[in-house]
């Protein structure tokens, strides 16, 4: 009774218009005020012992590490390193989209920022040359999802942080360590190489189709030199993730690593960015990480309320008690999330719906990590579709299309995301292969 009571008031209050994190603390506070015995000043230790987490601190940072590399020309060169390899091939110019937001995307852990980077700089160059509006955008609005599937993905540490500390048992009865922010990079290393393989066939196949332009083959002297010139940003990818295996640093560390690194190749190195416009990318990277971590204080105090009613641990007696097979499981979880994506958008489908599916997975033997890319990729299907598809509305401004016509420009794409869903359900060992060979595990 007390869930369906929760859930209703939280949907009311999300139908008003309000945005999701206020629902969230209003629906928490409204319910320990009237209906529990829960002492408020406990609600607020809780609210702080949440926040209190080493990991959180990784948000600002890679979102100030993003803000400085969209700004400071490391997508331009990326984008000339990817199309002196891949322009020659059919779709050349869509090819070299997709090959530099998987790039860029392995550098900010942002799809907002890896579609503004690479869309507004190679979605005018695609028209230009000649290739249809809608397959241009079809191409960047898709393929700029990669950025929170690869590390360093905001959305894997947001999903780390929401089911941190959560009292979750495997099938056998024992308890199930939380998925760390390394696990996680490391395991959206493999999936993300998928997708943008199985985007690059999608863009190949329709530009071999419709014989769209190619650009002329490049030297291998030509490539070399657009690899030295897109190199120190490059290095970044090898710098976060080998410094977090090799164990020279932690995830949170690598964050800040990475702000301090993108700020010195942005403004010493590629001189793009001068020292006077430095105060305005930390003003909106501050605004950015403010209304993230408002987000995360009340999905924090949310969680709290899940595990004090004991809600995912009746669901999962429920649904044991029902038989229910992994499989099931698996197409339901997929179904409420690619639902949920309707409405909201990444980081709040992960900080509602990962404390309440995380312990109802592990109880059916699903792995924590894999449910974590699992969700990660269910997320970004959301960030390709109406009503709330955040890449949509981006790509719209950027190639002057509107809604209806860009969400039909992104259908074969979206197609191929919804068949890699599909396997990364199925085949767990996609996420979990690359984890286990490095002993992560």
């Amino acid at each position: 009774m007390n869930a369906l009571i929760i859930f209703t008031l939280l949907v009311l209050l999300m139908l008003t218009g309000m945005p999701v994190s206020i629902a969230l603390g209003l629906t928490v506070m409204s319910f320990f005020f009237f209906l529990s015995d829960v002492p408020m000043a406990s609600v607020g230790m809780k609210l702080f012992e949440g926040l209190n987490s080493f990991p959180i601190m990784a948000i600002p940072f890679f979102i100030l590490a993003g803000n400085f590399l969209t700004n400071g020309g490391a997508a331009k060169r990326m984008i000339r390193f990817a199309a002196t390899m891949v322009g020659h091939m059919y779709g050349g110019l869509g090819l070299a989209g997709v090959l530099a937001c998987a790039l860029f995307a392995a550098i900010s852990g942002s799809s907002v920022a890896t579609v503004v980077a690479i869309g507004s700089i190679i979605l005018p160059a695609m028209v230009e040359a000649g290739y249809p509006k809608r397959f241009s955008a079809g191409v960047i609005t898709t393929s700029g999802a990669l950025g929170i599937l690869f590390p360093p993905s905001i959305n894997l540490v947001i999903f780390s942080i929401a089911t941190n500390g959560m009292n979750a048992t495997g099938p056998d009865g024992n308890p199930v360590p939380t998925a760390s922010v390394g696990d996680l990079f490391i395991a959206g290393v493999i999936p993300g190489v998928v997708l943008a393989v199985l985007l690059g066939i999608t863009t190949w196949y329709r530009a071999r189709k419709y014989d769209y332009p190619r650009m002329p083959r490049e030297t291998w002297g030509a490539r070399w030199k657009a690899f030295l010139d897109a190199f120190w940003g490059l290095a970044l990818v090898i710098i976060i993730i080998g410094g977090i295996y090799s164990g020279i640093f932690t995830p949170t560390e690598a964050a800040a690593i990475a702000a301090v690194y993108a700020f010195f190749i942005s403004v010493f190195v590629y001189k793009d960015l001068k020292l006077r416009d430095v105060p305005h990318i930390l003003r909106n990277a501050a605004a950015m990480s403010s209304m993230l971590l408002y987000i995360i204080t009340n999905a924090v105090l949310f969680s709290f309320l899940m595990t004090h009613e004991q809600i995912p641990q009746t669901m999962a007696a429920w649904i044991i008690d029902k038989n229910f097979s992994i499989w099931m499981f698996l197409l339901v979880v997929n179904v409420i999330l690619l639902l949920a994506g309707n409405v909201m958008d990444p980081s709040s489908i992960l900080l509602i719906m990962a404390p309440i599916l995380y312990p109802l997975a592990t109880k059916l033997g699903v792995h924590p990590v894999h449910l974590g890319v699992l969700m990660i990729v269910n997320t970004e299907v959301g960030l390709c579709h109406p009503p709330v598809g955040l890449n949509l509305y981006i790509a719209s401004s950027i190639a002057k299309m509107g809604i209806s016509e860009i969400t039909i420009a992104v259908l074969p794409w979206l197609c191929a995301m919804l068949a890699f869903l599909g396997l990364i359900t199925y085949v767990p060992e996609i996420s979990l292969w690359l984890p286990h060979l490095l002993g992560m595990m």
